[in-house]
């Protein structure tokens, strides 16, 4: 059986906001669908072909979720990316702020950012095709 993750849906409080952040991210994302809906009730697909980010427009302003807080929630998703140093710099050079500071291991470079709702974003480059080296979590 294989399995890949074609889609997360995330309910936002600023829609184009997170398009912005997306986008920023992945150059190649483009709008796959948007309602046209007024909010609270807009709904957007943001995407390549193979992959997705739901965005839905929150009806009601909530507390900001704090990751890693011990409160239920994701922390954080991650990204495979080609190339995460030019990812950085597009983040960096749009005002995001990192959340984590860039760790080093030999077979994987990881950055992670905060998106304007407080969500943290990790990106991850590995550097090797070998799962028992992508995989070492030693150290």
């Amino acid at each position: 059986m294989t399995v890949r993750l074609e889609h997360a849906n995330l309910q936002v409080q600023d829609v184009e906001a997170m398009i912005a952040f997306i986008r920023t991210a992945f150059p190649d994302f483009r709008i796959r669908h948007d309602s046209g809906r007024v909010d609270p009730e807009r709904w957007v697909h943001v995407g390549n072909d193979e992959t997705y980010l739901a965005l839905n427009r929150a009806s009601t302003a909530q507390p900001r979720r704090i990751p890693y807080s011990n409160s239920p929630g994701f922390n954080h998703l991650g990204f495979v990316v080609d190339d995460v140093e030019a990812l950085r710099e597009r983040l960096l050079s749009a005002g995001y702020p990192e959340s984590t500071v860039p760790n080093s291991h030999p077979a994987r470079k990881r950055v992670y950012f905060n998106d304007p709702e407080g969500n943290d974003w990790e990106f991850v480059e590995y550097l090797s095709e070998d799962p028992a080296q992508r995989n070492d979590y030693a150290g």
